[in-house]
């Protein structure tokens, strides 16, 4: 069964730094678009970077666009979530996603995604 189990989230001061990752198992990594989403309390999950099956596209929400980066390692099936000069607003749980259907193109919906992670906690302190 499809399995998304993120890891490297944590405590850290503002204009920190933080890598995420997210180790997939269960289907053929490669032929999915995969997304990275957060949580905060009280808000709804937003969408936060989204990679195409192959890494060679890349799309961001304007809030994180040129602090965070999203890369994938499909020999390893993992995706990354680099985070430089996080803010205090980053505090969330932090889930990466698998898109609903191979080969489709990179998405920043929600409803997009059909397997989840159980989510990694970041906490950036002022």
């Amino acid at each position: 069964q499809v399995q998304l189990v993120e890891s490297g989230g944590g405590l850290v001061q503002a204009g920190g730094s933080l890598r995420l990752s997210c180790a997939a198992s269960g289907f053929t990594f490669s032929l999915y678009a995969m997304g990275w989403f957060r949580q905060a309390p009280g808000k709804e999950r937003e969408f936060v970077a989204t990679i195409s099956r192959l890494g060679s596209h890349t799309y961001y929400v304007d809030s994180v666009k040129g602090r965070f980066t999203i890369s994938r390692d499909n020999t390893k099936n993992t995706v990354y979530l680099q985070m430089n000069s996080l803010k205090p607003e980053d505090t969330a749980v932090y889930y990466c996603a698998e898109h609903k259907s191979p080969y489709a193109s990179a998405s920043s919906r929600t409803g997009d995604y059909v397997y989840w992670g159980q989510g990694t906690q970041v906490t950036v302190s002022s």
